[in-house]
């Protein structure tokens, strides 16, 4: 019995292996396939950080005493797109547009705590669109792994005004990939990336400061 089921584990494997390595990227398939799209999803670890919900105590402050705070926040998380030119296998240029979103509740209570109103429209939103440069130092037919960066616009808006008593501000903004691992199936692909995106207009007005940390995305080859 342990002959047998042994060698039924080689055969599976074996088939496996085999199965598998039709399903890889192989270097003609690099050659042929120089296009590459891919949609992602990143956290928002810097706005939760930066916008989060207030904590209450008791008070003793009269039912008259009125207060407006922000609560109920809530993080959209950043969804993005991007295009790539693979030139050859290390080098390859595109473009990328990410937007990201937060949205939260001006809330009124009394001294006591009491809810006395609630608007819920409020939010603000981060656009960033930039050219993107990706470097892979690592080709197997089942995985790549590779770096990258990007600079291009960051575009802030929403339902807030800024000192300028505008609705929308701009400034710059910048990408990096750390690291970033691509599995391969033929022609699709999912990966991970891990960096951050900064996006700013002077030292006193930041949109995003080590955001989009982790990346999970799929794409696709032609």
């Amino acid at each position: 019995m342990r002959i047998c089921m042994k060698n039924k584990f080689y055969l599976l494997l074996a088939f496996c292996c085999l199965t598998t390595g039709m399903m890889a990227e192989t270097r003609e398939d690099r050659a042929n396939w120089r296009n590459e799209v891919r949609i992602g999803w990143g956290d928002q670890l810097f706005e939760s950080l930066m916008w989060h919900n207030p904590t209450y105590t008791i008070t003793t402050m009269p039912a008259t005493y009125e207060i407006t705070k922000n609560e109920n926040y809530r993080y959209n998380q950043h969804i993005w797109l991007e295009y790539q030119y693979r030139f050859n296998n290390w080098f390859s240029l595109g473009a990328m547009a990410d937007v990201s979103e937060v949205g939260w509740d001006v809330v009124l209570r009394n001294g006591a705590g009491t809810e006395l109103s609630r608007e819920k429209k409020h939010f603000f939103y981060n656009l960033v669109i930039m050219p993107t440069v990706r470097f892979t130092y690592f080709h197997h037919p089942y995985v790549n792994i590779y770096s990258g960066v990007g600079a291009g616009i960051g575009i802030n808006g929403g339902t807030e005004k800024n000192s300028a008593g505008k609705n929308t501000d701009y400034g710059m903004a910048l990408n990096f990939t750390v690291v970033g691992i691509s599995a391969n199936y033929k022609r699709w692909f999912m990966a991970f990336d891990y960096g951050g995106m900064y996006s700013l207009k002077n030292a006193n007005c930041i949109f995003l400061a080590k955001s989009r940390m982790f990346n999970l995305s799929v794409g696709a080859r032609f």
